[in-house]
């Protein structure tokens, strides 16, 4: 069965639809998965790729493999948080293309969050998600 979300961008709010994401989601009960935040980390312990893209690119491959362990695709996602150190417009236009691609349409509610450094010296991007999982 799938996830029913409600994604809304009311009149009275800016509308952040065509950034690719929405002002608020309303979930219907069901069973929720916290994804932690997900960095620029492979399974095998491969090092830290250098560079926003490239850790990007692996942050969201990460996020990929979270929602096929719990049945879920990114319409699935209720919401996101980005955190990036160095957050500005040059980082914005780095990372978000390929989180926009991942997410193939969905659009979850979304934050991001400019940050002073995250859990590792070498990792400039990290996200985490919440999740309502298909029955």
């Amino acid at each position: 069965m799938q996830t029913s979300l409600k994604r809304m961008n009311p009149a009275t709010l800016p509308n952040t639809g065509s950034m690719g994401y929405s002002q608020i989601v309303v979930v219907n009960p069901g069973t929720l998965a916290f994804v932690s935040g997900q960095v620029a980390q492979t399974a095998d312990g491969s090092a830290v790729p250098d560079g926003l893209a490239a850790q990007t690119s692996q942050v969201v491959a990460n996020l990929a493999e979270a929602l096929r362990a719990v049945g879920a695709s990114p319409q699935d996602i209720v919401q996101m948080r980005i955190y990036v150190t160095h957050l500005d417009d040059d980082a914005i236009a780095i990372a978000m293309p390929p989180i926009m691609g991942f997410l193939d349409g969905a659009k979850p509610s979304l934050t991001g969050i400019g940050v002073a450094a995250l859990a590792g010296p070498d990792l400039k991007i990290e996200i985490e998600m919440i999740v309502q999982v298909p029955d």
